[in-house]
């Protein structure tokens, strides 16, 4: 069960390969859209973002990882055929795939929870996600109205799983991670926010969804049914825009700038380049510009 974007893998790559013939007939690995999900799995090295938190995910597909004096919170797990590398990114830097305690949810898509019931599975940890998108992370599927449902595909189901309120605090050991809704993009989408100190100096980090107002094929946001989805928009943006935030990593990474902080920090570029006070402001602007051209694109097109 090769698929093409097993062969360019990096040393860390294949060490997340190893996980021996058994994974070959694992039906929580089975890779999903193989070929279409290579272009967000390119072979990335963990990394330290600040503090306690850490990116052990891809070129693509942010994972994030934070370490608490209790274990450690993993926020997304990618698809399937990404959990070897994901469990042996988190090894490489030292820690064990036992000490995962609990794994947050961006949103129910197979690029960002395909991975995430083999994860749990692995780690023995709990999945948390807001309570529409713990439905759809139950099934397996989204729900009927996910504006990109006609593109998706089903993923294995999550077991493990629990439901988290808008402005719920998790915690775990020292660290306190604080559950933000933004829906829109799927109608459970929820960004998290923690604080990461290095020394005495803290900083605001957001992990943030995916704004992007993207659909499938013959799906018009202007139309009057979705208006409920065009207005969950609006109020996550001005979520994000409202959120303290001086480190954001994204979903994926390349919608935030993400893929350029992070080749600037592997070449050892200071100030550290994840430190952003702006990023969340432009990210959510970004993404209403695009919602607001969209709409003014379906508006020219009647």
């Amino acid at each position: 069960m090769k698929s093409k974007w097993i062969a360019v893998s990096s040393m860390a790559w294949a060490l997340g390969a190893m996980a021996g013939p058994a994974a070959a007939h694992d039906p929580l690995l089975a890779p999903i859209e193989p070929e279409y999900a290579a272009r967000w799995l390119g072979a990335e090295t963990p990394i330290k973002v600040y503090g306690n938190s850490y990116i052990v995910g891809f070129s693509g597909l942010s994972v994030g990882l934070i370490k608490t004096s209790q274990g450690l919170i993993l926020v997304d797990g990618a698809l399937p055929q990404a959990v070897p590398a994901i469990e042996a990114n988190v090894r490489a830097l030292g820690f064990k795939v036992s000490d995962i305690k609990l794994i947050l949810s961006t949103e129910p898509h197979y690029d960002h929870a395909g991975g995430l019931a083999a994860l749990a599975r692995d780690s023995g940890s709990t999945v948390l996600a807001s309570a529409p998108a713990a439905e759809a992370l139950r099934r397996g599927r989204p729900g009927q109205d996910d504006p990109q449902l006609g593109d998706l595909v089903p993923f294995p189901g999550v077991a493990k799983l629990r439901a988290v309120k808008d402005g719920e605090v998790i915690r775990l050991g020292d660290v306190a991670v604080t559950a933000r809704a933004t829906p829109g993009h799927t109608a459970g989408s929820m960004s998290w926010t923690w604080t990461s100190c290095e020394r005495r100096d803290c900083k605001a980090v957001v992990f943030g969804s995916s704004l992007n107002p993207v659909s499938s094929d013959g799906y018009r946001f202007s139309d009057p049914k979705n208006a409920g989805v065009v207005a969950s928009f609006r109020r996550s943006f001005d979520v994000v825009r409202g959120l303290k935030c001086d480190v954001l990593i994204t979903a994926h990474p390349d919608q935030s700038g993400g893929d350029a902080k992070l080749a600037r920090a592997r070449r050892g570029e200071k100030p550290n380049p994840f430190v952003d006070p702006g990023a969340c402001r432009a990210y959510a602007d970004r993404y209403a510009a695009r919602l607001d051209k969209r709409l003014a694109k379906e508006k020219a097109e009647r």
